[in-house]
């Protein structure tokens, strides 16, 4: 009997390696199909003007060049804004409206998945109903709503919509709802106060899900010019992604200082993410676990 037991467990782990061999495969495959965008960005901005026309495109670079940075530094060097500028707004508004964002979300999330108070399941459910609505829909009444707070031209009308977003509230105040309640009544009954709690209990025990919060509102703030034409008029505060759109609208003369545009922008974002993948990974491991 125990041989018997023994040879199943051997024929398992046969297969389960099998398995595992084949689950690898797959999961490298869907990672090259992935990466090959990035990685033909990053080929684009140094390929010369030749290599850009050529039809069929190659993938990878063959004569590497520099000339695409010297033309886009040539370019940027004619605006009658500093450039060093547009890169300090971008990196203002994406820092300073990801922190904002976070640390709203992460207050408001705590009362509506720990608290019970009359209304909690109705303010959740619109919530939930914000989430359905494309942001484009909402420029007009924001942009009305900018204009009645005397807020337009500056940069309180890109971050406050930016720190309010729905997406974030909702993304934890599911993860709150793993903690178990005996710890946060064991905090209350130590002496703690509700905001100590928040701060000693729960914000530690959801730490990857705000990190990888970090990483989705960097990056959509980040990479989104929409508020800054709608809001801004003055030069010198707008962003460097609306900045570099600029000079994209050269034509065939810019193409190589537009392949390096879109290598420059997708290197913050990456660099968040290399920071906080260990909490993303994490993130989705237990996304759908409950306690």
């Amino acid at each position: 009997m125990g041989k018997l037991f023994k040879a199943r467990i051997g024929r398992k782990a046969t297969r389960s390696r099998m398995g595992n061999g084949l689950v690898v495969f797959l999961l490298l495959i869907i990672a090259a199909f992935m990466a090959a965008p990035m990685i033909y960005t990053i080929n684009l901005a140094f390929k010369p003007m030749g290599e850009l026309l050529r039809f069929p495109p190659t993938f990878f670079v063959q004569n590497p060049t520099l000339r695409n940075f010297a033309d886009l530094s040539n370019a940027v060097s004619s605006s009658l804004v500093p450039f060093s500028r547009y890169i300090f707004n971008s990196f203002f508004i994406s820092i300073v409206g990801t922190a904002g964002h976070v640390t709203l979300a992460c207050l408001a999330a705590f009362p509506l998945a720990k608290h019970n108070f009359p209304g909690r399941k109705i303010m959740f459910s619109v919530i939930v109903l914000a989430l359905m609505f494309s942001p484009i829909i909402l420029n007009i009444p924001r942009y009305l709503q900018m204009a009645r707070f005397g807020w337009l031209d500056s940069y309180f009308a890109i971050l406050f919509p930016a720190m309010v977003t729905t997406l974030g509230l909702y993304l934890m105040k599911q993860f709150m709802e793993q903690i178990n309640d005996s710890v946060l009544e064991a905090a209350r009954i130590d002496g703690a106060s509700e905001l100590k709690v928040w701060w000693h209990v729960v914000l530690p025990a959801v730490k990857p899900a705000y990190l990888t919060l970090v990483l989705f509102a960097f990056q959509g703030i980040w990479n989104d010019p929409t508020p800054v034409m709608l809001y801004i008029t003055t030069e010198s505060k707008k962003t460097l992604p609306l900045a570099l759109t600029y000079v994209m609208q050269g034509g065939l003369p810019r193409l190589g200082s537009t392949a390096v545009i879109g290598f420059l922008l997708m290197i913050p974002p990456i660099a968040i993410f290399i920071l906080t993948q260990r909490n993303v990974i994490e993130t989705m491991k237990s996304s759908g676990m409950k306690d």
